[in-house]
Order: structure tokens, then sequence, then C-alpha cells
């Protein structure tokens, strides 16, 4: 990775992750507003997956945010 970055996946994942925690959402919960697994929604904070841009204009409509600011770079 350059300069130490992590990549794109792991940052917009732990954003989320940082939104859903703010809002004392569960993963569990997010996933069920969303009408996705637990799993599906662990592995996008985690960084294992890429949402589609369908799925972040959902998950920005939940978490009360523009998508632009689940990219925090």
């Amino acid at each position: 990775m350059p300069f130490g970055l992590k990549p794109t996946k792991e940052r917009l994942g732990k954003r989320i992750q940082k939104l859903r925690k703010e809002r004392e959402l569960t993963q569990e919960e997010l996933a069920e507003k969303l009408n996705i697994s637990r799993t599906h929604m662990g592995h996008i904070e985690q960084g294992r997956k890429a949402p589609s841009l369908k799925l972040m204009d959902k998950i920005a409509r939940v978490l009360k945010v523009k998508v632009q600011e689940l990219f925090p770079f």
C-alpha cells in the first residue's frame, strides 16, 4: 500500500461502522433496515466487500448522512 494508506474498502467500512455506532445501532439492526444479512454488513465494515452504489445510498439514508459523508478521504 502506498504511503501506508488502507485500501478504500477498508476506510469506507470503518467510516460506516463509526457512523453506525454513533447512532447506537448494532450491525444486525442496520442490516435489517437495509434488508441485507448481518454477515454482509460485517463484511462491508471489515472492508472485505464493497457495497453497491444503490446500497451506499440506502446506508447513507439510514444513517442520515449524505453519500459523500461516507468517504472521509
